[in-house]
């Protein structure tokens, strides 16, 4: 389990843009290893992207419950259903069917 049980209040505004990214890169992609998601985001970042970090940044979205990890002869990432909420909300804010405050207009 998580220590982090306020998933309902997250915002992707909380979070780093690498965060933001990968759970982007997850949405697109679907359950993805981490190797093609650094390598996504090698192809994205303009100076790269070290792969430890990209680990790093995994496991602390695995913390978040933001993304659940699967190991059996590989180890898979995928989000989570708190994250799609938080993917769904963005977009909601960026095409403006939200207000500030994040109501419906």
């Amino acid at each position: 389990m998580s220590s982090h049980t306020e998933n309902d209040d997250i915002s992707l505004s909380d979070l780093s843009a690498t965060h933001r990214d990968l759970l982007w890169v997850l949405s697109q992609t679907g359950p993805s290893e981490s190797r093609p998601l650094h390598h996504a985001l090698s192809d994205y970042y303009t100076d790269g992207i070290d792969k430890d970090r990209v680990c790093d940044t995994l496991e602390e979205l695995v913390e978040r419950d933001l993304v659940t990890k699967q190991t059996h002869d590989t180890t898979e990432y995928r989000l989570t259903e708190s994250a799609r909420r938080v993917l769904s909300a963005r977009q909601a804010w960026q095409a403006g069917t939200h207000n500030a405050a994040g109501g419906h207009e």
